[in-house]
């Protein structure tokens, strides 16, 4: 990625578009990003809700355009190639509205390998080998909407790995999970995704934990830019001894990162730090490698 950028024209009214009037303002979810991702490595985007993680996501899935700058994905550039940027990628989203909730998990796998031409018993036999690696062989015949939010976050994993792709993009893969099943799906995605087949993940989170014990190296990413990049352990080192990865959030952004409770509400969140300003809450292989 160099100098990659996204800029939203801001909502005119309709007496502004009739007379032709320019668009004054606009947000920039993503401002000027370089970035390299290697071959084979996790890498994470570190921020909070709102930083612009999940629109750089969508421009390197090809999903939206840049504004400005250029990226490449496996050496493909995503404008120019986009056709073959998707053929070696797979994209992992929470959004379970994307599957067919009174289908099976069998059923769906199979209707979005025929979006990758693979039908009938190809499509059958990967399809079963998939819901092996997912873990969910026993409840394949089960309707998706019976599945508890661990099973359809394997459910994506496992569609997202459908056309064996080299890079798998994860949006926020753990969210909305109990901390028991978060910890199983990133054990997982260390254990059998990257160790066993070796895939290039590009991940975004907002929760400082999973960011230092999943990737080997990660962006703290805050108001559509980035702020470092390096491995956590270096970028902790670099504070000094007993440094965490939030004094790192903290040195980098001026923000401080807490725990929000209350009722039902356990999401982390982050504030501006020492300023007493308004706080921001917090809360997706065949090809060469890299991103």
């Amino acid at each position: 990625m160099v100098n990659l950028t996204k800029t939203f024209a801001a909502p005119r009214g309709i007496a502004d578009l009739l007379r032709r009037r320019p668009s004054a303002d606009g947000v920039t979810p993503v401002d000027g990003v370089d970035l390299a991702v290697e071959k084979g490595e996790v890498f994470g985007v570190l921020g909070p809700n709102g930083a612009g993680k999940t629109t750089l996501i969508k421009i390197l899935c090809t999903l939206i355009l840049p504004t400005a700058g250029r990226a490449k994905v496996n050496g493909y550039d995503v404008e120019r190639e986009s056709g073959r940027v998707r053929e070696s990628i797979g994209l992992v989203t929470t959004d379970e509205r994307s599957f067919y909730w009174r289908l099976t998990g069998r059923q769906n796998l199979e209707f979005f390998a025929s979006l990758h031409d693979f039908y009938s018993d190809d499509a059958r036999e990967m399809v079963d080998d998939l819901l092996g690696v997912v873990d969910l062989k026993d409840a394949a015949d089960v309707r998706f909407l019976n599945y508890s939010a661990g099973m359809k976050q394997r459910m994506a994993i496992a569609r997202g790995l459908l056309n064996d792709p080299t890079v798998l993009f994860m949006d926020e893969p753990t969210r909305s999970l109990d901390p028991g099943a978060a910890q199983g799906l990133r054990d997982f995605i260390k254990g059998e995704i990257v160790r066993k087949r070796g895939k290039t993940i590009f991940v975004s989170t907002h929760n400082l934990e999973e960011a230092e014990e999943l990737c080997d190296r990660v962006a703290i990413f805050d108001d559509g830019k980035i702020k470092v990049v390096g491995r956590p352990v270096d970028l902790k080192a670099a504070l000094g001894e007993g440094s965490t990865l939030s004094d790192v959030f903290v040195h980098h952004t001026g923000k401080r990162f807490e725990e929000r409770g209350g009722a039902g509400a356990t999401a982390p969140g982050f504030r501006h730090d020492r300023r007493g300003s308004p706080h921001r809450g917090g809360g997706l292989g065949r090809r060469r490698g890299g991103v």
